[in-house]
């Protein structure tokens, strides 16, 4: 059975990042898993932090994001968010979603909003980015070097420049990559 990972907001913001662990999912390299109130947040700063993207469009990226993936969506955690304690209380909806889903990983770029004395407990780590995705290409470079590929023919650009956009996000992965 394939790793469970909850993808935080803020790694699902950076439209490649996001097309890649979306891939790597659809590809069966792990189960991604989010929440209604993590897209709210991605599609929340999209809209303010780019005013020229068609909202029409970003309601049709949310509804194509949660139909790539079967059963994506993580409902049922909200009980579990009141008995939470994390640095940012407003982190405790991921937090919790993780547990509902049983994921065992949250990939987010904020890894000390989410302390290890509080994720042990309940089997979880906590993964930037590019660990996360350094991590796949250990026993998959081959696959996400594939996703690379794909994505630079969707986006009709030459795969270095999927990597380099990558690369904002997850350096060492985008090294690794390039190097296959």
């Amino acid at each position: 059975m394939a790793l469970v990972a909850l993808y935080d907001a803020n790694v699902l913001y950076p439209n490649t990042l996001r097309d890649v662990l979306i891939r790597v999912a659809m590809a069966g390299l792990v189960r991604a898993r989010w929440t209604d109130a993590i897209l709210d947040e991605v599609f929340e700063h999209l809209s303010a932090n780019r005013p020229d993207l068609d909202p029409e469009r970003l309601d049709r990226t949310r509804m194509l994001m949660n139909k790539a993936i079967r059963d994506v969506l993580v409902e049922g955690y909200e009980p579990r968010m009141a008995r939470l304690k994390l640095p940012d209380p407003d982190d405790r909806h991921v937090l919790a979603a993780a547990i509902q889903a049983k994921a065992s990983v949250i990939v987010t770029s904020n890894t000390k909003d989410f302390p290890m004395s509080v994720l042990d407990q309940y089997g979880i780590v906590v993964q930037r980015p590019d660990d996360f995705l350094l991590g796949l290409c250990e026993d998959h470079a081959p696959t996400l070097r594939a996703v690379i590929d794909d994505i630079a023919r969707t986006w009709d650009d030459p795969a270095e420049v999927v990597l380099a956009s990558l690369g904002a996000s997850a350096p060492e992965t985008a090294a690794r990559l390039s190097s296959l």
